[in-house]
């Protein structure tokens, strides 16, 4: 059993009877009264996210997980396929266990979380950013980058994502995966 003083980001738990991951956790000690753990966890079973608050010493339960290095190979609708880079074993997870399956590229590297009890995987960690092609967006107009003002644009794998004006077709930009963000151009 561990405490609220062992709470990070992406720490597996199992609350409510079920396992949750830490999406955000912010320890609070205010002025009066005792502190508190003020959380944001994610269902692993059903992708749902819940906001909850522990006491501060308040025991909770937590799952032993093991991390792999799994690459991603395609999706067939709601089923994404991944292969171990080790053991050359592929699984299949449902769509609502990602974080950011619109920015899933074939061939890219994530890291799986799996239960080490029962050997289901409960959650993929995307990497911190990606470079993805835009193949669609509306013509940029010269002078208009002075501005914060952003256009929609559709990048290799499907996704929409706001980019500046000067962005055009066939530019290569980096993508934040965890707020499926414009970061910047990638020039070559």
């Amino acid at each position: 059993m561990a405490s609220t003083s062992d709470i990070r980001n992406g720490l597996c738990i199992k609350f409510n009877n079920d396992i949750y991951k830490i999406v955000e956790f912010l320890h609070v000690k205010p002025g009066k009264g005792p502190a508190f753990v003020r959380t944001k966890m994610k269902s692993v079973t059903s992708g749902k996210t819940l906001d909850n608050t522990f006491s501060a010493g308040h025991k909770i339960d937590v799952v032993r997980v093991e991390t792999h290095t799994f690459q991603y190979l395609y999706n067939e609708g709601n089923d994404y396929h991944f292969m171990n880079n080790e053991t050359f074993e592929q699984i299949t997870l449902e769509k609502n266990i990602l974080d950011a399956p619109g920015l899933l590229k074939e061939g890219t590297n994530v890291m799986v979380q799996i239960n080490a009890e029962t050997e289901s995987p409960l959650s993929v960690d995307m990497p911190a950013s990606i470079v993805l092609e835009v193949t669609y967006t509306e013509p940029g107009v010269k002078g208009n980058t002075a501005t914060n003002a952003t256009k929609p644009a559709t990048v290799e794998t499907g996704a929409q994502v706001n980019v500046p004006l000067f962005i055009n077709e066939g530019d290569k930009i980096k993508i934040d995966t965890a707020s499926a963000s414009y970061i910047e151009r990638i020039k070559e």
